[in-house]
């Protein structure tokens, strides 16, 4: 019996799986298939609106992962990657700028910790979480946008919190200490100070 060609089985995103005897007959076969979550699609746009590079980084086979990348809409699809692979894509992803590593399994560990930022999925295993900076609560990649936009913003209030309170220093502080004082007769009153800094 000839073992058939499933070679377009992987070019549709499916895993073949060939079955045979302890003598060497070829019993039969089948295709595994990951399906893509609903939000997958939606989760990539988004991330790519935000001006990142989106990789998808796999221990799947290259023709299954590349289906599986191109439904998602990812820049990028590395594949058949071990979990010391993984860590070693990172480091080298690493010399192009920062990198987010998001991942649920044990396999993904190495390069959570190795990331600039690990992200493990909430429903992922515990090695990944223990290995991950940020734990998503839900299930789904959208939990990834959500997450960094979350982070954007509070930069950006952090940023914006730091000009004003040293512009309010630079300028309030030789007011009071009556640096104007003997040019305008003007000074600061301690209440008008508070009120500024709390402003």
């Amino acid at each position: 019996i000839t073992v058939p060609d499933l070679q377009a089985y992987a070019q549709q995103g499916k895993t073949p799986l060939y079955f045979g005897s302890a003598d060497g007959k070829y019993l039969g076969a089948i295709a595994a298939a990951d399906v893509l979550k609903p939000d997958s699609v939606c989760a990539v746009a988004a991330m790519k609106k935000l001006h990142l590079k989106v990789v998808m980084l796999t221990g799947d086979n290259e023709n299954t992962a590349k289906a599986i990348g191109s439904q998602a809409g990812v820049d990028e699809v590395i594949a058949g990657v071990l979990p010391d692979g993984k860590e070693n894509v990172i480091r080298r992803l690493k010399q192009s700028g920062r990198v987010a590593m998001v991942g649920d399994g044990i396999n993904d560990a190495p390069a959570l910790t190795r990331a600039d930022i690990g992200v493990a999925i909430g429903a992922g295993t515990e090695v990944a979480i223990d290995c991950a900076d940020v734990v998503l609560s839900g299930n789904t990649l959208s939990g990834v946008v959500d997450a960094i936009k979350i982070s954007r913003a509070t930069l950006r209030i952090i940023k914006q919190n730091l000009f004003w309170a040293l512009f309010y220093n630079a300028i309030c502080i030789p007011v009071a200490a009556g640096a104007l004082y003997p040019l305008f007769a003007v000074s600061l009153s301690p209440m008008i100070a508070s009120a500024a800094m709390s402003f």
